[in-house]
């Protein structure tokens, strides 16, 4: 079993709404802020390394840096081969700052996005550009209804009720 699937069978199967539950992932979710305030206090640094060695660097459990390879992976340049990855893969933590950003906005991590790191990453009116633009993609918007009475959409210059509407 690779270490992913592991990783999500666990983590997946907790119940927040009990106390194991809601331990684990706010211990996980503190894990990955400290993470995030380093990487993005030196962006131009490529992390490099095999999953164990920066489980090390950053002092966590090769579980919990796992989940936080399969939550970045989406948002670097060069997404890592998670799928099949065990602990001696060389992965990278090379990302692409604003889709990490919409990212974090996604998956509503506030304690992620606003992170004081960011200040010097992305202006403040890029980063509330970023914002809107990620919220309003999830944002369905349903076209009006054609009416009976109103001009077809095809063109014609008929009312719909005696053009496409029949």
């Amino acid at each position: 079993m690779s270490l992913l699937t592991e990783w999500r069978e666990y983590a997946y199967s907790l119940d927040t709404n009990k106390r194991e539950g809601q331990l684990f992932w706010a211990n996980y979710f503190n894990v990955e802020k400290a993470v995030y305030e380093q990487i993005l206090a030196d962006p131009e640094n490529v992390v490099t390394g095999t999953v164990e060695e920066l489980a090390a660097k950053y002092d966590m459990k090769l579980s919990l840096m796992v989940g936080f390879l399969d939550g970045i992976n989406d948002s670097l340049v060069n997404p890592n081969p998670i799928d099949e990855m065990d602990k001696d893969t060389v992965v990278n933590l090379g990302f692409d700052k604003e889709l990490l950003y919409k990212n974090m906005v996604d998956a509503k991590a506030e304690w992620l996005y606003t992170l004081p790191q960011w200040d010097a990453l992305l202006t403040e009116e890029r980063r509330k550009e970023l914002y809107r633009e990620q919220k309003k993609s999830g944002t369905v918007v349903k076209e009006k209804k054609v009416g009976r009475n109103d001009p077809c959409p095809c063109g014609s210059g008929k009312k719909y009720k005696f053009c496409c509407g029949r």
